[in-house]
Order: C-alpha cells, then sequence, then structure tokens
C-alpha cells in the first residue's frame, strides 16, 4: 500500500465533501462527524462524481439517483447489492493520507 498526502485539504473538524488526488487517482474525500473518510469518486450505480453529493447519517448520497453508500464499509443501501470503494485514512498531525493498493498488492492479497 501507498500512503497519499492529500495537499488540497487540512484535517478540520468541519464537516467537507471535496474531490481530491491520491497519486493518479481521483477519489472522495469526506469530513463528517468529526472523522475523515475516502471513497472512489464515482458512484457505482450510475457513475456519477459523489463528491457532488450529501452525507445523511454516516452514508454518501449520490446526487443522481439518491444511492447510499456507508463512510466505513462501503455498503450499498438496502435492496441495492453493490459496494463503493473505500481506502484508509491516516491524520498525522494537520495533514491527511490515503492508502492506495496497487493492482499488485491486490492480487497478492487474494492469494493469502
Amino acid at each position: 500500500m501507498t500512503w497519499y498526502k492529500i495537499a488540497e485539504i487540512k484535517n478540520t473538524p468541519e464537516p467537507f465533501i471535496k474531490k481530491v488526488k491520491a497519486g493518479n487517482r481521483s477519489i472522495c474525500l469526506i469530513g463528517f462527524e468529526g472523522k475523515i473518510y475516502a471513497t472512489a469518486i464515482n458512484c457505482p450505480h450510475a457513475g456519477f462524481d459523489l463528491s457532488q453529493g450529501l452525507c445523511v447519517k454516516g452514508k454518501i448520497v449520490c446526487p443522481y439517483h439518491r444511492y447510499t453508500y456507508n463512510l466505513t464499509t462501503g455498503k450499498g443501501g438496502e435492496g441495492q447489492n453493490d459496494y463503493l470503494e473505500t481506502y484508509p485514512v491516516d491524520i498525522r498531525g494537520d495533514d491527511i493520507y490515503v492508502g492506495i493498493n496497487s493492482f499488485w498488492d491486490k492480487v497478492k492479497q487474494a492469494f493469502k
């Protein structure tokens, strides 16, 4: 896993949803109830940009079809049967780091 410093934003207790870069990957960074979460940027259902959505009760809500995804697990709402990719977040002082597994990291984990 490679950890990327998110230069666009500092750790803050204020709620936010931002589209940011972690390495070459665009991700959705979410500040909700004092914690920071990182998810895939696109809704797996319709492909819409989740950074344009909102957070409600620990879930990110797609602005297009209102599908919801748990910020911690990525699990879709009841009856959706889909998942949103999530990434680990590490707070180092005021800096935010997001961990991204490479393709080969995922292959190695699959054979453990």
